[in-house]
């Protein structure tokens, strides 16, 4: 069985609005990340306590070609061109899962 191939992402926002913007860019996008792509299994953003600026985003996925193809999707394609006008950083690290569980397995 595989456990999957995942990211977990840190963003910094510059500041309160650019915060809102980014909520909102978000916001359109995770609907059509839910209902267009199978092989995305989980896609969670996260706000990190006592960091208001900074958002976390926890990405699982069937495997490696299926996270390609969610980069492939016009509205990530969308989401990555607009998203850098809210940020001062973002730091991406990819994950191989070893051992775990994984739900509705």
């Amino acid at each position: 069985m595989s456990l999957g191939f995942g990211l977990y992402v840190r963003f910094t926002l510059r500041d309160d609005r650019a915060a809102a913007g980014f909520d909102a860019l978000v916001a359109a996008t995770a609907p059509k990340i839910a209902s267009e792509e199978p092989g995305t299994l989980t896609y969670l953003v996260h706000t990190v306590e006592g960091e208001p600026l900074v958002r976390v985003f926890y990405e699982l996925y069937a495997d490696r070609a299926a996270f390609e193809a969610h980069e492939e999707q016009p509205h990530v394609k969308h989401f990555l061109a607009e998203r850098g006008q809210y940020l001062t950083d973002v730091q991406v690290s990819f994950l191989d899962a070893t051992t775990g569980k994984l739900a509705g397995a």
